[in-house]
């Protein structure tokens, strides 16, 4: 059972370290690495939407606090205060 736990920890982590190593080396296109800094924000969006959508009791009050929250980050408003924010947005329309 340890033989296996090992083999399948080294099986996972050289994947992962690798290309850790062979990153500094390589040199990619400017356009290249444009697409890559969207990755982020790609993720984060895919997985904050369905949050937004299923969190309240209708889609629409989500969106809509989704909407705030998108134009307090536009204000350059802190982290903090865009989630209390968007979260008493939302508070105030479901009323």
């Amino acid at each position: 059972m340890i033989l296996l736990i090992v083999a399948l920890c080294a099986v996972t982590i050289v994947p992962r370290i690798i290309p850790a190593f062979i990153v500094d080396w390589l040199v990619l296109p400017e356009w290249c690495v444009a697409y890559l800094n969207y990755i982020p924000y790609a993720a984060l969006g895919v997985l904050i939407f369905p949050g937004i959508l299923s969190a309240v009791e209708h889609p629409i009050h989500g969106i809509f606090g989704g909407l705030f929250a998108i134009a307090l980050a536009l204000l350059r408003v802190p982290l903090f205060f865009i989630v209390l924010g968007s979260i008493v947005f939302i508070y105030i329309i479901m009323l």
